[in-house]
């Protein structure tokens, strides 16, 4: 995909959730943190003086985000995270990434950054970001085979 804005946003996505707490970023009203894109539909929590259009946008951005990371860098990954005894079960990560980028571009202003034809691209390419994620982890695994192997075990 020849599109700089995209290759850039998913190179920060990439370097944002290097940290788990930003993998996991929303939380609840109480302050848990919602590890489930369910949980995350219901109850997310980013502060009591946000209007609704731009808390429903932060959240779904993130729900994007969640998303396509896990389904494009760890799909391997989706069978804990949908397992029958969890929230999302029922979820399919990759329409819901689609659908939540698609509402993140719609409440999204003019003038925002990131713009919201950025968000209406990933969610139009979903698929082909997520194959995109999943060639970088190859690469990974080639640079450094052990140490990709060890960080593949904490996250089973």
């Amino acid at each position: 995909m020849c599109d700089p804005a995209v290759v850039e946003y998913l190179s920060d996505l990439l370097t944002n959730f290097v940290h788990v707490d930003n993998i996991y970023a929303l939380r609840s009203a109480r302050g848990r943190r919602l590890e489930e894109v369910a949980e995350m539909l219901t109850e997310a929590f980013v502060g009591p003086d946000l209007p609704p259009a731009q808390r429903n946008r932060i959240v779904h951005k993130h729900i994007g985000d969640y998303t396509l990371f896990w389904t494009g860098v760890y799909p391997e990954n989706l069978r804990y995270l949908r397992a029958p005894d969890k929230k999302d079960h029922l979820i399919d990560y990759l329409a819901q990434g689609k659908r939540s980028y698609a509402i993140a571009s719609e409440l999204t202003e003019e003038g925002a950054h990131p713009p919201r034809v950025l968000f209406r691209r990933l969610s139009d390419n979903f698929e082909f970001c997520a194959y995109g994620l999943g060639l970088v982890r190859k690469g990974w695994e080639e640079l450094d085979p052990h140490s990709f192997r060890a960080t593949r075990q904490i996250l089973s």
